[in-house]
């Protein structure tokens, strides 16, 4: 009687709650006419909306969500105040006006936004939003735009769908077919922490207008629910919707390792091929991903292709079963294969599903299957249907498990979207009584993967997947994302990095792409500069790294030996192997507490107004920065550093900034192309040990050793820092119920000490080591002239090869670095490092004679350390014509007691080329560094 009576009302009518001594969700009805609006507090920072005109649900029971929503235990608000149409929170105030029934949210002292009713009375309705004091916005999933940029936010711009129902791989000329899936939160910011989260819990497509004030958001539906959260910045706001949707397992440890992929492996031997490629070069690899052919591939068409059969082609693949397993006992490598959600029609595979009721229907619950002949590339055949949970189930049993048991790792869904469907088609559906195709378009890719996830729920492996479309709450089920068949083109892959910041923003923290470009018909610059960038960033910001193309032709390069400048490669590739344990403990933060893994600058400095729309710079974490570069012929790019201390990745640099640009920052470092990237002062960088004989993630070697030290760089800093080491087995779900070991690492420079703690260990896995040597290398300012361990003094070595030699001690290994170890400790126990800091570091003047040069063009120092730059002219050392055509220059932070052999060589001044113009003749020039301070002068001659 209380709701008909609530229906009845014409004003604003709340129902009337008691403020309760327990903490309770409250709901708060309020009607106008025959629109009605329900007010859902769940938290004192979540609230969430249900607008419609029609029947009302009524308050006693929670508001509907979608398969995109994961919690729905919340408990409610600490507090709840209500006085007439103002409801309030600890952390939130909503006000909602009588007769028009738009809402005002403020955090509680700041309005927020206005949202309004908007053509509810029609079937494309939604709510026009008060931009307000909001200046930039972030998420709302994968959107490719022109121009190539890196940069930009979602103030100004429109969110526009895919295709006609929504989520679709859609073509431009600068980005090719890239994929557009609508995840709808939106992340909105202003001045002074002036911020808050929107979550549309919409399954139908949608469209943001975001270029005026106030912003509109327009979608099919007969309600329009949303979310709103509050909270002191983008990480509590993006907590809260992580919470919301679900937070992602832990990968297995190996994606994070790279995948080399192709359309596609033809047999065996073409792997083999590759594997033994990429073995020679001393490459790592951790699997390879396996298209169409692993099946028998597809005949265009075609009732009888192989699409469905998800088995595999015994002729081209024998044994399948025999070879997986030596790929991963004799090479350390996994597999991953692709599937469809489509099914030949002429397969035993359609005649089971089809008996059973599992595939799409041609229009009604009782029809024949649908029956797919358009874009028929793949064959002709049906759909399988996701939304019913037993159909999914009897294929992931009868189809998938069996990949799974034999020992596939991984399963790749592609064309998600769906990219083929019958607009006609009838299905189970999502949504209570909606059966058309509109009605779950935009979550079949969602309930794909949460299927899969499911078939795994029974055992301890844990599941792994790659997707090409997807909806809020995907990243739940174990999904990473990649953006489509992308072009070979540099505007692409500037784009794509625009996206991943978008992505990120909207729970996404595995994004990535074919590396290279799939469609490499469209490439129109230099292939090898092209991909060496695009692997430099990939091998940065994606999980897994997978270089990708079209290969039908038997023609095309994926491997990172084969194409590109392989050097950049194998030094950008062996740095992300060295960073698999911070990236792994991120993961597992990623899990634990809803942290971006690959977060934009504005997330942990959303009031510095110069990185608001900043894509083209990138954390990793919250302690490495690192620059994106996608253009033809960079060799140098300008870099922003937040306020604070940062030290240069590559060469231990100190740079201090009050939030400004260095600029011409080179982006070849002693040969190698390398992205410019800088850690915070304070950072602790826990790294594994790798080298030409690392062939995994998971240390697996050629020589058979085992390299299982804990190593820890740490940049020294006056603020105490830590960070927490997490560690498990790498492949199970065993970590979900505390099977992980965590180890606390902490700094802190006091004066001249430099103290590094190795804290006792927690918890433990199978496999788990019980002892370790453990190795802090240090970055500082000067030479030490000491080192302790837990009190007690470490050896001093002269040079690194009798450190490498010893089992404990310390160098000082120059470029700002100190290196120490302790012999293998048990983990149980604390380790603390403590270096005496303050020594000079070696410095030596270099001089070179008769350097007469022209317009543009200097003399440089060149050597065989990396402070002269490793033989590398782009890296060389500048001179200054102190009695020309004499040119000398001191060269600091110079290895101790080192060989070094260098000349003198002229090279143009711009662009750091890497081709001198001469170079001093004769014999190389030679000195030894002393222990500290300065080495005297050094000459060469032209």
């Amino acid at each position: 009687m209380r709701r008909a009576f609530v229906m009845l009302i014409a004003l604003v009518v709340p129902l009337l709650v008691a403020l309760p001594a327990q903490a309770a969700v409250q709901r708060v009805q309020f009607t106008s006419g025959s629109t009605y609006l329900i007010a859902e507090f769940l938290d004192d920072d979540l609230v969430h909306f249900e607008l419609a005109q029609g029947t009302s649900p009524g308050t006693g029971a929670a508001l509907f969500t979608t398969p995109q929503v994961a919690k729905k235990d919340y408990t409610g608000p600490t507090s709840f105040n209500q006085s007439g149409n103002t409801l309030t929170t600890a952390s939130m105030k909503v006000e909602v006006t009588a007769g028009t029934l738009c809402v005002k949210v403020s955090d509680p002292t700041r309005l927020l936004y206005e949202a309004c009713p908007r053509n509810l009375s029609q079937a494309w309705k939604g709510l026009t939003i008060t931009k307000g004091s909001i200046q930039n916005a972030y998420g709302l999933g994968e959107q490719f735009f022109m121009g190539g940029s890196a940069d930009g936010d979602w103030v100004g711009r429109s969110r526009t769908p895919g295709g006609q129902y929504g989520n679709a791989m859609a073509y431009d000329t600068d980005n090719g077919p890239v994929g557009n899936a609508q995840i709808p939160v939106l992340f909105a910011v202003g001045a002074a922490n002036l911020n808050y989260g929107f979550f549309l819990d919409q399954v139908y497509k949608q469209e943001w207008n975001l270029t005026g004030d106030p912003w509109t958001v327009d979608t099919w539906g007969d309600q329009v629910r949303w979310y709103t959260m509050t909270g002191a910045d983008l990480p509590d706001l993006r907590k809260d919707y992580m919470e919301l949707t679900g937070r992602p397992p832990v990968p297995p440890k190996k994606a994070f390792g790279m995948w080399v992929s192709e359309f596609g492996y033809d047999n065996w031997a073409e792997i083999d091929n590759r594997l033994s490629g990429l073995r020679t070069a001393k490459f790592p690899v951790d699997g390879f991903v396996l298209d169409l052919p692993w099946f028998g591939g597809v005949t265009a068409g075609s009732d009888n292709t192989r699409m469905g059969s998800l088995s595999w082609d015994t002729a081209a693949f024998p044994n399948p079963s025999t070879k997986i397993a030596s790929l991963s006992s004799d090479e350390g490598v996994g597999l991953m294969t692709i599937e469809e959600s489509y099914i030949g029609k002429n397969r035993p595979e359609h005649a089971d599903m089809a008996s059973r009721g599992y595939l799409n229907r041609a229009g009604c619950s009782t029809c024949a299957p649908v029956y797919l002949t358009t874009n028929d590339w793949w064959g002709r055949g049906g759909m399988i249907d996701w939304t019913q949970d037993a159909a999914a189930d009897h294929w992931h049993a009868t189809k998938r498990k069996p990949l799974s048991d034999q020992g596939v790792m991984g399963h790749w869904l592609d064309l998600g979207e769906p990219e083929m469907y019958d607009a006609g088609d009838w299905t189970a559906g999502v949504l209570p009584g909606k059966h058309a195709h509109a009605d779950y378009h935009n979550v079949y890719n969602l309930k794909w993967a949460e299927s899969i996830a499911r078939g795994y729920a029974s055992g301890t492996k844990r599941p792994f997947m790659l997707a090409r479309s997807g909806a809020g709450g995907i990243q739940r089920h174990g999904v990473a994302m990649w953006s489509a068949d992308i072009g070979s083109k540099l505007t692409a892959l500037a784009q794509q990095q625009n996206v991943q910041m978008h992505m990120s923003m909207s729970g996404i923290d595995y994004f990535g792409s074919d590396i290279g470009g799939f469609r490499r018909e469209m490439l129109n610059s230099d292939l090898d500069e092209l991909y060496t960038q695009w692997f430099a960033d990939g091998a940065w910001f994606e999980v897994p790294i997978r270089p990708h193309t079209e290969n039908l032709c038997n023609c095309a390069q994926t491997s990172p030996d084969k194409i590109g400048h392989t050097a950049s490669n194998l030094a950008n590739l062996r740095q992300r192997y060295e960073l698999t344990p911070y990236y792994y403990s991120l993961a597992h933060r990623a899990h634990r507490f809803g942290e971006p893994v690959v977060p934009p600058l504005a997330y942990h400095y959303q009031n510095d107004l110069n990185v608001r729309e900043m894509g083209h710079q990138k954390l990793v974490g919250k302690d490495l920065l690192v620059g994106v570069v996608a253009g033809a012929g960079e060799r140098k790019r300008n870099m922003y550093l937040p306020a604070g201390t940062w030290f240069d990745y590559a060469t231990n640099e100190k740079l201090t900034s009050t939030g400004q640009w260095f600029n011409d920052r080179p982006l070849w470092v002693n040969g190698s192309y390398r992205l410019p990237a800088f850690a915070r002062a304070g950072a602790i960088i826990p790294k594994m040990f790798v080298d030409d004989k690392t062939m995994n993630v998971l240390g697996k070697r050629t020589d058979a050793t085992t390299r299982n030290e804990l190593v820890a760089r740490v940049y020294a800093a006056p603020a105490a820092s830590s960070f927490t080491l997490y560690e498990d087995d790498g492949a199970s779900t065993g970590y979900q119920g505390g099977a992980v070991r965590t180890t606390l690492l902490s700094q802190q420079l006091s004066g001249s000490t430099a103290t590094v703690t190795v804290a006792a260990s927690s918890g433990t896995y199978t496999g788990a080591p019980a002892g370790r040597a453990n190795v802090v290398e240090l970055v500082a300012e000067t030479q030490a002239s000491a080192v302790t361990l837990n009190g007690s003094p470490l050896t001093q070595h002269a040079t690194k090869a009798a450190f490498d030699a010893a089992a404990s001690g310390w160098y000082n290994a120059g470029g700002n670095l100190i290196v120490a170890k302790s012999a293998s400790l048990g983990v149980g126990t604390a380790k603390t490092f403590a270096f005496t800091l303050g020594q000079a570091p070696v410095s030596v003047t270099f001089s070179c004679a008769n350097g007469t040069t022209t317009a543009g063009q200097s003399v440089y120092a060149v050597g065989s350390v990396p402070q002269l730059g490793g033989w590398s002219v782009a890296s060389a050392v500048k001179l200054s014509p102190t009695a020309y055509p004499t040119w000398t220059g001191t060269v600091g932070k110079l290895p101790p007691n080192t060989t070094v052999e260098w000349k003198c060589v002229k090279r143009k001044e711009a662009n750091f080329p890497d081709t001198a113009d001469a170079w001093q003749p004769g014999s190389n020039s030679t000195l030894t560094t002393p222990a500290s301070g300065n080495g005297g002068t050094t000459t060469g001659s032209f």
